[in-house]
């Protein structure tokens, strides 16, 4: 399957939103060889809050599942956990403008590129991709003391995040692969290892590349030059966020 839409899932409003994937060479190299996009495994982000729910979840549960044998009620929290395995992510950065804090925040060093792309683009890339169903939508950022996620789709907290990270603005996409064995859902067997390559289509997913602003002249052309060997004809531009001001 490609790109599905879900109700879910909230779609930005224009096709033509830029967005911006903030990496380092070795990884814009690994893109162009390997033409795919890499998804991590949720339960290797960072933030050990992913694919949690929030604590006035936890404290409705009684009444969200009344009904429910108390036995499954007891696995809510051990599945919801577990999911995590089974939940790989790709993220990129909504903004109309390159982020200066996207570039101190994603790189290590000034050897940095930052592919820049639409939500159209990024959309139609997944058209090679027949083998998941692929899941667009934007992170919503909430209170996870006071704030209530929905229930019904086990995807929900995948797409919530806590209110400090808002400044990530972050389109995440997501693919999910549960495990089965004999008809019954499998939580003891690994589907993914640390996450999956996810085969694109770089002519479309690529608008622009923009170089990191403190990177020499050099670092810029051997971008330039890297880019040629792959046949990717896009623009690549030295970022002008280092420029001097002018008085």
């Amino acid at each position: 399957m490609v790109y599905v839409e879900h109700k879910d899932f909230e779609k930005p409003e224009k096709e033509d939103l830029k967005i911006w994937r903030y990496i380092d060479f070795t990884k814009f190299v690994s893109l162009l060889e390997k033409r795919a996009l890499y998804f991590v495994r949720a339960d290797r982000l960072p933030d050990p809050f992913e694919g949690s729910y929030s604590k006035i979840n936890v404290k409705l549960r009684p009444i969200a599942y009344k009904g429910m044998p108390e036995e499954l009620q007891k696995q809510v929290p051990i599945f919801t956990k577990e999911l995590r395995r089974y939940v790989t992510v790709n993220a990129w950065h909504m903004n109309e403008v390159e982020s200066a804090a996207m570039w101190k925040l994603y790189l290590k060093s000034d050897e940095g590129v930052a592919i820049q792309s639409t939500f159209g683009r990024l959309k139609a890339s997944f058209d090679v991709y027949a083998e998941d169903a692929v899941y667009i939508g934007k992170v919503k950022y909430i209170d996870f003391e006071k704030d209530w996620l929905p229930d019904g789709n086990i995807l929900y907290p995948f797409m919530h995040k806590r209110k400090s990270f808002e400044h990530e603005r972050e389109l995440r996409v997501i693919i999910a692969r549960l495990a089965t064995k004999d008809g019954q859902l499998d939580l003891t067997t690994n589907v993914f290892d640390e996450g999956i390559y996810v085969n694109v289509n770089v002519d479309a997913l690529i608008e622009r590349l923009y170089v990191s602003p403190t990177a020499p002249i050099w670092f810029s052309d051997l971008v330039r030059c890297v880019a040629r060997k792959y046949d990717l004809k896009k623009e690549t531009v030295q970022s002008s966020l280092a420029d001097d001001p002018v008085y």
